[in-house]
């Protein structure tokens, strides 16, 4: 089984150009065999804080149907970011997109300091996502920094724990602390995808990486690679499979 990170250059707030990098990139790993990938935090708006109501995703979007007709297409699971307008709060949420056509959403449970003047935490969207024989939950940015987010994950049986990030490299070697950390603690493999350049107004680390249950680190991005970070699972061991650059031809 291959998993695979996308570690995008996003353009903030151009959804359409987003989106077609986002098809670009789930077409290549897919094409490469991979069943599930995973997209930084706010993918598909670029991070955003004053601009997120005005860019804000609704539950059933539309704008996502290509990417649903993808998942159902290449039979792959796409995780992406986005503000997502839930009722009358907005939250910074991940779209679960899989091959069955349905859709599952998680939340934001742990702000970043500033997130809280424009979003709403929320703990009720926190689905997990079976994959074999592996069980997924999910995290975005922040969550990773609040120890309590990967206890109720390991207390939820998860084998494997993806998160979405948008690290600066000013916090960026914290964050790899951590995630080893986690892995070790909870006997949890952990796939995290970061941006690389700028969104916003600040750079992004990228470094997106995969540390197995043994808190190792496996294998990384460099920090201003746009590429897809594939691992293989094979006789419940996890490998560094290949990484593939953004532009490159769908061959493997």
């Amino acid at each position: 089984m291959k998993i695979a990170a996308a570690q995008t250059k996003p353009i903030d707030g151009n959804i359409e150009a987003n989106l077609a990098a986002h098809v670009h990139l789930t077409t290549l790993a897919a094409d490469n065999g991979v069943k599930l990938i995973v997209f930084p935090e706010l993918s598909l708006t670029g991070y955003q804080r004053e601009s997120a109501a005005q860019l804000a995703f609704i539950e059933n979007d539309s704008r996502l149907d290509k990417l649903k007709s993808l998942a159902v297409d290449k039979n792959i699971i796409i995780v992406i970011g986005a503000p997502i307008q839930i009722k009358t709060q907005l939250h910074i949420g991940t779209f679960i997109l899989h091959p069955d056509n349905s859709t599952s959403i998680y939340t934001k449970q742990f702000l970043h300091q500033g997130e809280e003047v424009f979003f709403a935490p929320n703990f009720e969207f926190n689905p997990t996502i079976k994959l074999e024989d592996e069980l997924i939950s999910l995290a975005i940015c922040a969550d990773i920094t609040n120890p309590l987010h990967t206890a109720n994950a390991s207390k939820n049986k998860t084998t494997l724990y993806v998160a979405s990030l948008f690290y600066t490299p000013n916090g960026i070697a914290e964050a790899f602390e951590e995630l080893s950390h986690y892995a070790y603690l909870y006997s949890m493999n952990i796939l995290m995808a970061n941006y690389t350049g700028q969104s916003y107004i600040y750079e992004a680390a990228g470094q997106s990486a995969f540390w197995n249950n043994k808190g190792h680190l496996i294998t990384q991005l460099k920090s201003n690679e746009e590429a897809l970070l594939i691992v293989t699972k094979e006789n419940n061991q996890w490998y560094p499979h290949q990484i593939i650059a953004q532009n490159e031809n769908n061959n493997p």
